[in-house]
């Protein structure tokens, strides 16, 4: 039984739809979406969460910040490295 996602992984659950190359780039995305992420402040693995669409915040430290839709930190973290979400 355990053979039946063996290639497409994560994105199995779409069963025999969408074409196997689609399936493949969802299995991409969703394993980066799903990975445990380490917060960029605080150094933290595991604590990263997504708020929504490009908002992740850090449960151990609190900070918010804006990142990429699927990652929290994209290509462009090397020209604008910390750019944070404060709410007073």
């Amino acid at each position: 039984m355990g053979r039946r996602t063996r290639a497409v992984g994560i994105a199995g659950r779409y069963g025999a739809r969408y074409g196997s190359t689609l399936r493949k780039k969802v299995r991409d995305i969703l394993s980066k979406r799903y990975a445990p992420h380490t917060c960029p402040f605080c150094a933290a693995k595991g604590t990263v969460y997504r708020i929504s669409t490009g908002i992740w915040a850090c449960r151990k430290c609190g900070v918010k910040w804006a990142g990429g839709a699927y990652i929290p930190r994209t290509g462009l973290n090397k020209y604008f490295p910390k750019i944070v979400i404060r709410e007073e």
